[in-house]
């Protein structure tokens, strides 16, 4: 028998002890909220600083936020005696302490808390024994003990109340993971900042929850370092990053930047023929835009004269050449620019000085912004603009050509050039896929500033040209890249993740893939597993720790709001994952139930959302409803994929509704 104690059968008193530990826990941690909001800025010498050190209080104060219904501990660990630390340890989302400096909740981040999800009976990790805790809402009602100190022979067996908190029904947005983490997810979580890590993992392995939590753990760790270079979650869509947007403040990090690849890149929209797009988003682009650039820098033909009073300084044509082949390719444009004014000033400097003059550092800044100079330096090497810049290339096809060499063929050049050019660049409409060609400018022009780390999900569906532009951002830093190869949904979609790092710029990336599913139910995951060999023959189906018995449903003809009443009936979320063009018809079936069409701006929250297909990747609901999975393939070249997207993102139970035959593959 595995050697758990689980309620109603635990002894009371030792449960009103721990009940009474939880109480004085919240009572400290509102102290320590109370003290932080007692504390003034005015202490601060100037104004500024008096802001910037509101700023810091502000976050600290919100930091230190107590959740009723979120469980402030999850977890305790009973030690063996022999070093300075406690023998008794409470795990949970942050450290508490009370008034004396005594820890009474140490943060899971912390190195003592890893023994928590990693110790067993053949590695007990110091700890004699491990408790874990049941909560209903904020209240602590249940724990179970695990003997770890009693060495390898004992069976401490699956944890009920592991199992239940992974299964339980959810509403609203995604939660944290931190009572749940398993041991290949901690190792994870725990990568060091330097290692870039590469995750792929199949649905329901709490990938993005082990990237949120990787995020959240290097800000404790190097929380000095990272408040100034900075972390940033990049996720698919807005709807993706409004369901995770609470996890990190649940975990105390209130400062991480969350922003999808057009937040970041420019949110252009212009429409565009997917061939197109796939061409403008392959690497080999960069080689034609940094050929595109330098075209601009014309041969110098004339010297510079610069006129001071009664005398004429000259530097002569072939000196300006020098000058300017120098500086070409060794530095970006604008720099480059700047530099030009500064070398040609310098050089009136020395006739200057063989003149008997003693110029200084002044002369030269003032040599360098005179007209002589400027004029020079414009005919010579022009002030551009990303957008100038590719505008000429999609609307020259003489320029196109030159800039491609044999990067481009004829054909794919033909594709790229515009078939109504716009008047001038400032009227261009740009699209999606042009927003990382005039990134990739922009940073030839100026460095890109790096942060610290970076997380970036559903990774698989970036372009090449859309990873340069992540790989900027984390230049110096390290990153956390997640996905699955068999969601790819773009025409561009990678099918290598070393493919990712390589042009993420993070070839030492290591990669690691996470196969067993804790969140989708294993008769949902094998019925979804059937379109592997189609979408993705090289991975390995996916297994999932649920057997699921009775999660799934497929009904011919079935009615939607029959099968909305149905699940509206249970407990939990619900997602009507629809084809596109059919969210209008299935949210008018749906009108007699309350319901919304799934908004990634609003903040509303609804029980029950008619989903478009192409919004749901990222996302969970405890009951999906799929409606005419055929139509869903259909709609896109990659329709399968997107299909089995669709049907993984149900953790209870998956109904497929259809009126046209399913795809031949779901068939079998």
């Amino acid at each position: 028998m595995p050697a758990h104690q689980l309620a109603p059968d635990i002894p009371s008193d030792v449960l009103a002890a721990e009940q009474a530990h939880l109480a004085s826990s919240r009572a400290a941690l509102a102290a320590m909220r109370a003290h932080a909001q007692s504390l003034s800025a005015d202490a601060a010498g100037d104004w500024v600083s008096q802001q910037i050190l509101q700023s810091l209080l502000d976050q600290r104060v919100a930091a230190l936020a107590d959740h009723p219904d979120t469980p402030l501990f999850f977890g305790r660990l009973d030690r063996m005696a022999g070093d300075d630390l406690p023998g008794t340890i409470y795990v949970g989302r942050r450290h508490v302490h009370d008034g004396h400096s005594r820890p009474l909740v140490i943060d899971w981040r912390a190195p003592v808390s890893r023994a928590f999800y990693q110790a067993s009976p053949a590695d007990p990790m110091g700890v004699v024994r491990r408790r874990r805790f049941g909560y209903h809402g904020g209240a602590l009602t249940a724990f179970e003990d695990e003997p770890l100190g009693e060495g390898e022979g004992v069976d401490i067996g699956p944890s009920r109340i592991l199992t239940e908190e992974i299964e339980r029904p959810r509403t609203g947005p995604m939660r944290d993971i931190v009572a749940t983490i398993q041991p290949d997810q901690d190792e994870i979580v725990r990568s060091t900042l330097a290692q870039t890590v590469c995750v792929q993992g199949a649905p329901g392995t709490g990938k993005t929850a082990v990237g949120l939590h990787r995020a959240a753990y290097l800000l404790f760790t190097h929380r000095e370092r990272l408040a100034r270079s900075g972390v940033m979650i990049v996720g698919p869509n807005r709807a993706f990053l409004s369901y995770i947007s609470s996890v990190l403040p649940a975990l105390g990090e209130v400062k991480v930047d969350q922003t999808t690849v057009a937040g970041l890149l420019g949110e252009h929209a212009a429409p565009e023929d997917p061939m197109v797009a796939a061409v403008k988003g392959d690497a080999r682009m960069a080689a034609v835009l940094e050929r595109a650039l330098w075209l601009h820098i014309v041969k110098p033909e004339e010297g510079l004269v610069f006129t001071k009073g009664a005398y004429r300084f000259r530097v002569a044509d072939y000196e300006v050449r020098e000058i300017v082949a120098s500086l070409r390719g060794t530095t970006r444009y604008l720099p480059g620019r700047a530099a030009l004014a500064q070398r040609l000033a310098h050089m009136v400097l020395v006739r200057m000085e063989q003149r008997g003059e003693s110029p200084d550092d002044r002369v030269q800044d003032a040599v360098a912004r005179s007209k002589p100079v400027k004029q020079l330096v414009e005919a010579v090497w022009p002030k551009l603009t990303p957008e100038q810049v590719l505008h000429r290339l999609l609307s020259d096809p003489e320029f196109l050509a030159k800039a491609s060499k044999s990067d481009l063929s004829p054909d794919e050049q033909e594709m790229l050039i515009w078939r109504k050019p716009y008047r001038g660049w400032k009227s261009a409409k740009w699209s999606a896929a042009d927003a990382a060609l005039l990134d990739e400018l922009r940073d030839l022009m100026e460095r890109t500033p790096s942060l610290g780390h970076l997380v970036v999900d559903e990774a698989q569906d970036l372009s090449e040209m859309q990873l340069r532009a992540l790989g900027r951002r984390c230049r110096n830093g390290s990153a956390t890249v997640l996905g699955d190869l068999a969601q790819g949904t773009t025409p561009w979609s990678t099918s290598s993740w070393e493919s990712v790092l390589e042009h993420l710029g993070q070839r030492e990336g290591e990669v690691t893939e996470l196969t067993l599913g804790f969140r989708v139910p294993r008769e949902v995951l094998d019925y979804a597993a059937r379109l592997l060999p189609s979408i993705a023959p090289d991975l390995a189906a996916p297994r999932s720790l649920r057997p699921g018995a009775g999660s799934l449903a497929i009904r011919p003809g079935g009615s939607i709001a029959e099968a909305a009443r149905e699940v509206l009936a249970k407990e939990g979320s619900i997602g009507v994952i629809v084809p596109d063009a059919m969210a209008g018809e299935v949210s008018s079936a749906l009108a007699d139930l309350p319901h919304a069409v799934l908004d990634p701006d609003s903040s509303e929250e609804h029980r029950l959302l008619v989903v478009p297909a192409t919004l749901a990747k990222g996302l969970e609901y405890d009951h999906v409803i799929v409606v005419e999975p055929a139509d869903i393939v259909a709609a896109e070249p990659r329709g399968l994929a997107r299909l089995y997207v669709v049907l993984t993102r149900a953790v209870t139970s998956l109904t497929v509704l259809h009126d046209k035959p399913l795809p031949p593959q779901l068939a079998a």
